[in-house]
């Protein structure tokens, strides 16, 4: 792994950010904020429950939790730590994706409800995607590692579609069935898993090749 001292040093702040970015959301939503309902006040425990539904909320989590590993420099030679971190960086990666295409439109928001967006959908994302693409740690993601850092966003999308109308609340509106009929919204699932699968496989090939040591080039006489 990279142990310069800036390299850990990254790594502890995508850490430090993206923590403080989902217990800052957590706090505003017990303090009845709902930037995507505003009009809705469930519960405080409903509020909680739909706050850790959010895919952004579990994308923010799973990035801090695999950047603390390289910012302590502890658990990198896992398969258990590639997979997870595979599954970071690509989840994170759809997470400002989708926010920018699909849900910022939407949004209309201001004080410390923009700041916490900024932070889960904007900051969390590229210092993320910069610190694997510059500081690595390299050489760990493998083809195999795809279908099981798949399978948390597959898991998530099930659960999340056949408990929506239970309880009556999806956690996007494009994942809605009730408004938007189950062809639409499986057809925007699919698109979105063509990016998490192109994505991922692009993840680890671009993990290979920058791994790879430069060709040396002989120097004629």
């Amino acid at each position: 792994m990279d142990s310069r001292p800036g390299a850990r040093a990254v790594h502890a702040i995508t850490f430090a950010v993206a923590a403080f970015a989902v217990v800052f959301q957590l706090v505003l939503v017990v303090q009845g904020h709902s930037p995507l309902a505003p009009e809705l006040r469930p519960t405080t425990g409903e509020a909680v429950r739909r706050f850790f539904s959010y895919f952004t909320i579990q994308s923010n989590v799973l990035v801090a939790v695999t950047a603390l590993a390289p910012a302590i420099g502890r658990g990198l030679g896992s398969r258990w730590w590639a997979v997870a971190r595979l599954a970071a960086v690509v989840g994170i990666t759809v997470t400002g994706v989708v926010h920018l295409l699909l849900l910022r439109p939407i949004l209309h928001l201001t004080g410390v409800d923009w700041w916490a967006d900024l932070l889960l959908h904007a900051v969390v994302p590229v210092l993320a995607l910069v610190g694997w693409l510059v500081l690595g740690p390299r050489g760990r993601a493998e083809r195999g590692d795809v279908a099981p850092a798949l399978a948390w966003p597959v898991l998530w999308l099930v659960a999340t579609l056949a408990l929506g109308p239970v309880v009556h609340w999806y956690p996007y509106p494009f994942l809605d069935v009730s408004k938007h009929g189950l062809g639409s919204v499986l057809l925007v699932c699919l698109a979105v898993a063509v990016l998490f699968v192109g994505l991922a496989l692009g993840a680890v090939a671009l993990d290979r090749r920058l791994s790879a040591p430069a060709e040396v080039v002989p120097v004629r006489p």
